[in-house]
């Protein structure tokens, strides 16, 4: 979890809420945001899905229970630090759609990204082999291979990290951030 020092600009917060399979570009893309909404004089906290789970909900396994439970905590705590004026990107798997909309219910202003990469692009990413592994047979439940990911019906953005550059999902979720209002005007 990462804070910014800089004064705010803006007392309205937001989560950005970054879900896609591992390896589409979640955590990239989300420190990218966060280093944009810092340079405007923004609070920012990043809540990424690895780090929590090793903090916050280390404990809990890969079920589809444990995975809501994880789910729930990182958005408890994007709720808190949102309704406080800060912006929250969060970046977690988050695989099933009825936690992200129960997440979104809670917090209010959220913002859904979907980062979207073809499975095979993000097994060609995957630096720690946990996909190898999974087709192996060595790590069962494993999103986008023997557990499904349930893409988003409607996000509010949608990055294709095999196509869009870095700074183009990062331009489309500022984007998004100016047009639902979370954002002051930059003047």
């Amino acid at each position: 979890m990462e804070s910014s020092t800089a004064s705010p600009t803006s007392t309205i917060g937001a989560t950005i809420w970054l879900t896609g399979l591992s390896g589409a570009g979640k955590t990239t893309i989300g420190q990218a945001v966060a280093e944009a909404l810092k340079a405007r004089g923004q609070r920012v906290e990043i809540l990424d899905g690895d780090l929590v789970r090793q903090h916050l909900s280390k404990g809990l396994g890969f079920s589809k229970e444990d995975r809501d439970e994880n789910i729930r905590r990182i958005g408890f705590v994007a709720h808190l630090l949102t309704r406080n004026g800060v912006f929250v990107v969060a970046s977690a798997i988050s695989p099933y759609r009825a936690i992200r909309q129960e997440v979104r219910s809670m917090i209010g202003q959220f913002v859904e990204v979907y980062v979207n990469a073809p499975l095979a692009v993000c097994e060609s990413r995957d630096v720690k082999g946990l996909y190898a592994k999974a087709r192996a047979g060595l790590i069962r439940g494993f999103t986008g291979i023997d557990d499904p990911y349930e893409a988003p019906e409607q996000p509010e953005v949608e990055c294709r990290t095999d196509r869009d550059s870095l700074e183009n999902c990062t331009a489309q979720v500022l984007a998004a951030l100016d047009r639902l209002g979370y954002l002051p005007s930059q003047d």
